[in-house]
């Protein structure tokens, strides 16, 4: 059997202790528990995208002791995780025989009022640090510490150091109403659902109109959408919602034009301007085909320029200098990122690009403000507006009794061009993208194009760009999926001009970040849910388990070669569900939807009939355990195509046997939909994030309709019971 774990010799050399020193992983056990050593080569490229040079033995030694002096040298490390209610203790560098002081200001901006007692170490772990030898000392983080993102001040002699404490609950609570029971809702891409007053593509309105019609209608408590980050200012938009411009914003192309406050105050002209703006998108509705978001978008936006330079009473006003004071530099670098965009065009590859030329600093940039501040607080305007309505969405979902309302999607990360990198390119990785290794679906493995967070800059930073995020989140949500959860814990970064086989592992401080997420969820009395979708390893499931994080069963997944597990067997505290929008919807799945567009755009890498061979097993192994556990007649199933409804409503009646405290029924499948939203491994090839939502017949299901078609209403009759 061959050894899954580096040799004393591996692990003595230099370049490997390196990497490890810094969190880069130098091995790791695949899908098929196949062994892998990271070549030396990735392993000095993810180096230097973390801006350490590894190019050479001197290099590498120069590299360990300014890393280790650096470490000496500080007083106390920048952020510092403390565990509510219990007491935690700090190391703090000192010389010989010297004690810390030390004090807290909390969150609040107020002192904390309890004792931070302060001790001497023993001097056994002494470092030689230039002239002098450093020691250890220790200050303790009383049990009383409130939750929040506090100040820990650290005083050695002359010397004050300060550090970002993070008190967090050592699990997230779960709900009064999860608590006591379970919870069921539906999945649905948002986009892709329109109603009469639409654009040509689902907005924050038509959200508000599906929460609280699916808990009318269906008693539903939540809808779990599509992520709603920012996108871009102009056409083209990327159909893709999980390659966002920025994750700290969302999405205004979302906006309804008609729900803004001042558009009540427009006068007629403008008025009638808006409404022949609509009725030229308005047919965009009723087709079924394709979602066109640039045709929505040109036009919308001259709409929303009309109401903007219409003004504000007083108050507004007010409110949006309150919503840009609050946002501070993190609205400006979105809002000049998209004036930049507006007025310079897309961003392209080349060295002449805007983007690249210039940054937050250049003169030209600022020249461009200053010409255009008009447009320039547009797109802050856009911002307020779409928060605003999005948060209305929300309210309104909890007015109408959802426990939860909106369950919010997390992408993994951000496009590469996009304005997070761009105003802010210290917190990036420099050189790398994130991806995955080779599995049993990506043979290549996949590279996603977004460049990583660096993990040195996030712990320099006491983490806030992701407490920024997550609390921006829940916010307007009462529950959050984080997409590829794994991402806490270790992201695969592959090196500039390597193949998503030539990757490494990097890890990161999860437990800091599952602290934030306890915090925010804990604020907002939240759900958080994980997808932890394929290979996990077990340190991560436990993990995820002891914080109180959800995680994800999809039942065409919880098989084994075939033989599919009886729901009875599956996980609590989990979010279950029949698919996910990487399938296609229950209906096409069952008739093979997923071999037709993979032989259609030859994407294959077995023969047809191999493939098709594989899915029919699959096919005939849920339709068995359907059967052998009393979920569907057996002379229904010989008989499919005259009872699709029926093994449809099967698989959602299995669902529900499970003991998984939140459930989810996708749109897709109330209405007998066949198309899949997305196909992985595509770009243009397959309409992804463009499909329109339609029933088995292929017509279009409008908004208005939705909760009354027959087949969404005998769906949620077996959600309910």
């Amino acid at each position: 059997m061959t050894e899954k774990s580096e040799s004393k010799e591996r692990l003595a050399r230099p370049l490997i202790r390196l990497a490890k020193l810094v969190g880069v992983g130098t091995d790791y056990v695949g899908q098929s528990d196949d062994y892998h050593q990271i070549d030396d080569d990735v392993l000095v490229a993810i180096l230097k995208s973390l801006g350490i040079d590894a190019s050479s033995d001197e290099a590498i030694d120069k590299a360990i002791h300014g890393i280790l002096d650096r470490r000496h040298a500080r007083l106390v490390q920048s952020t510092i995780l403390h565990v509510l209610g219990q007491e935690s203790q700090v190391t703090v560098n000192t010389g010989i025989l010297e004690i810390p002081t030390a004090s807290i200001t909390l969150e609040s901006g107020a002192d904390y009022a309890g004792a931070v007692v302060a001790g001497p170490g023993d001097g056994s772990q002494a470092y030689s640090l230039g002239d002098r030898f450093v020691s250890t000392a220790t200050v303790t983080i009383p049990a009383d510490l409130p939750m929040g993102y506090h100040t820990l001040h650290v005083t050695v002699g002359d010397r004050t150091q300060d550090a970002t404490l993070i008190s967090a609950p050592d699990h997230i609570e779960l709900p009064d109403s999860l608590r006591r029971g379970r919870l069921w809702g539906w999945m649905a891409q948002l986009y892709s659902i329109r109603s009469g007053g639409s654009w040509g593509v689902g907005d924050y309105e038509d959200l508000k109109t599906m929460l609280t019609s699916a808990k009318a209608r269906t008693q539903a408590d939540f809808i779990l959408i599509n992520p709603l980050h920012a996108s871009e200012p102009t056409v083209p938009l990327t159909p893709s919602p999980y390659l966002p411009i920025s994750r700290r914003f969302v999405n205004f192309t979302y906006i309804r034009p008609e729900s803004i406050p001042e558009y009540a105050m427009l006068d007629a002209d403008s008025r009638r301007q808006i409404v022949e703006l609509h009725d030229q998108v308005e047919p965009l509705n009723g087709d079924a085909q394709l979602i066109d978001r640039d045709a929505m978008w040109r036009t919308k936006m001259r709409a929303l320029w009309l109401i903007f330079k219409s003004g504000r009473p007083a108050q507004r006003q007010r409110e949006f200098d309150a919503f840009r004071g609050e946002c501070g530099s993190e609205l400006e670098s979105y809002a000049t990122w998209c004036l930049c965009y507006d007025k310079w065009g897309k961003p392209e590859d080349g060295p002449d690009s805007w983007e690249k030329r210039f940054d937050r600093e250049s003169p030209e940039v600022t020249a461009l403000r200053e010409q255009f501040p008009d447009t320039l607080d547009f797109y802050r305007w856009l911002e307020w507006i779409a928060t605003q309505q999005l948060e209305d969405a929300q309210k309104a979902a909890k007015e109408a009794g959802m426990r939860l309302g909106i369950m919010s999607d997390m992408a993994v990360g951000v496009h590469p061009a996009g304005s997070d990198v761009w105003w802010y390119p210290e917190r990036f990785a420099k050189g790398a993208t994130v991806g995955a290794p080779p599995d049993y679906f990506n043979q290549q493995g996949q590279d996603w194009s977004q460049p990583p967070l660096s993990p040195m800059e996030l712990e320099n930073t006491g983490y806030v760009v992701y407490r920024d995020m997550v609390h921006g989140m829940f916010a307007k949500a009462g529950a959050v999926r984080i997409d590829h959860i794994l991402g806490l814990f270790r992201l695969w970064w592959i090196p500039e001009g390597c193949s998503a086989k030539q990757g490494a592992y990097v890890y990161y401080d999860s437990e800091v970040m599952l602290g934030i997420l306890a915090i925010e969820a804990t604020r907002a009395n939240g759900v958080v849910v994980g997808e932890d979708l394929g290979v996990v390893p077990d340190y991560v499931t436990e993990s995820l388990s002891r914080h109180g994080v959800f995680g994800c069963s999809v039942e065409w997944f919880e098989q084994d070669s075939g033989v599919f597990r009886k729901p009875s067997t599956w996980r609590e505290n989990a979010l279950a569900s029949v698919n996910t929008h990487d399938l296609p919807p229950a209906a096409g799945y069952l008739n093979y939807e997923q071999v037709k567009i993979r032989q259609r755009l030859n994407l294959l890498t077995t023969s047809v009939e191999e493939f098709k061979a594989d899915a029919v097993r699959e096919h005939d192994g849920m339709i068995a355990m359907l059967v052998d556990n009393g979920f569907l007649d057996r002379e229904l199933a010989q008989d499919e195509a005259a009872h699709e409804q029926e093994i449809v409503e099967a698989q959602y009646r299995a669902l529900t046997s499970a003991p998984s405290k939140l459930l989810a029924a996708a749109v897709v499948d109330g209405v007998g939909e066949r198309r899949a939203q997305n196909q992985p491994g595509t770009n243009n090839e397959y309409p992804n994030w463009r499909v329109p939502l339609a029933d088995g017949n292929g017509d279009v299901v409008p908004l208005e309709e939705l909760f009354d078609n027959p087949r969404m209403q005998s769906l949620a009759d077996v959600m309910n019971g």
